[in-house]
């Protein structure tokens, strides 16, 4: 019953969340900014993210703790230079001063996987 109880309240708190995206992408959009990006993979792969759907560790997805589900954001690797287009789909990271928590697809793709975590640049599109 208690874990009911928090499953109901998170799921009432992420509603106006998930229903307003287009509103905040579209107030956002172009606006750029620079971060610290970590990456999640295995041990999350197959779990359900905050959105309700399965964490793919292989998608272009993201983690941040207050963009709309279903923002995008293109993400840049400012020492490689590579870049890649990623949809927010959880909450996170909740570890040091990190702002974005990058599957572990997006951040092969922008070649930070080898560091761990990166200084990156990111655009709201």
């Amino acid at each position: 019953m208690r874990n009911a109880r928090k499953f109901l309240a998170a799921t009432l708190l992420a509603l106006p969340l998930a229903v307003s995206p287009i509103l905040v992408s579209q107030a956002s959009a172009g606006k750029i900014s620079t971060a610290v990006a970590s990456y999640y993979g295995k041990r999350f792969h197959g779990r359900t993210t905050a959105n309700g759907e399965r964490f793919n560790m292989h998608a272009m997805t993201a983690a941040h703790r207050s963009l709309p589900f279903g923002t995008k954001l293109k993400v840049t690797n400012p020492q490689t230079g590579r870049s890649v287009t990623v949809r927010i789909n959880d909450r996170g990271p909740y570890h040091g001063n990190r702002t974005l928590d990058l599957s572990r697809g997006a951040a092969a793709s922008i070649g930070m996987v080898d560091a761990g975590v990166a200084k990156v640049k990111i655009e709201i599109l």
